[in-house]
């Protein structure tokens, strides 16, 4: 069930979890970190906290770029604090800077899902999501043809969610993320990442 690929991320503090919009990171972020006995940081909620709004009102008031700018501010004071798990926004990969910080700094796993899938799961979500506003289905597959190579670069493990509840997920995370563990890749019975 697990191929290798990539660098087990070996001896980094932090675990990040990157991922489209609606893969689970907020919800798997603080069930991993009761799992591996460390501290959870979801980006979203802390920027939202730090700048007094939510994600949807920051992108209208201050405009994707600024928020990027918060988002690589928040990801730093993250990786500077103690252990954590760390929830990123689906975009944090798009800063180069972010992604080498991801690499050195955390053991990274792409939480992924197909586009349909997430499609289907976040119909079901109240939560306002920016760049998903118009057509979700024409923005994810945007998104995900944007993203997915840097989430690629950056992904030490890549977990397949399809079918997993967000308990499963955050067991097969801290199944893989635990030291020792030595080995990276893909779950879901896939190619290597």
């Amino acid at each position: 069930m697990l191929a290798t690929a990539g660098d087990s991320g070996a001896g980094r503090l932090h675990v990040a979890l990157v991922g489209l919009s609606g893969t689970g990171k907020s919800t798997v972020a603080p069930l991993l970190a009761a799992r591996l006995g460390i501290a959870t940081v979801d980006l979203d909620r802390e920027i939202e906290r730090r700048l007094g709004a939510s994600v949807s009102e920051l992108f209208g008031s201050i405009g994707e770029p600024a928020f990027r700018s918060a988002e690589s501010t928040a990801l730093v004071d993250a990786f500077d604090a103690p252990p954590s798990v760390v929830a990123t926004g689906g975009g944090a990969v798009l800063s180069p800077a972010n992604r080498q910080l991801l690499s050195e700094r955390a053991t990274v796993v792409w939480l992924q899902l197909d586009v349909d899938d997430l499609v289907a799961r976040l119909s079901r979500s109240a939560e306002a999501r920016p760049l998903l506003a118009s057509d979700p289905a024409t923005a994810l597959r945007a998104l995900a043809t944007e993203r997915e190579p840097y989430y690629r670069e950056t992904a030490d493990f890549v977990v397949d969610v399809a079918g997993l509840s967000p308990f499963d997920v955050a067991d097969v995370v801290a199944s893989l993320v635990r030291p020792g563990v030595g080995a990276s890749g893909r779950v879901d019975g896939g190619a290597p990442a």
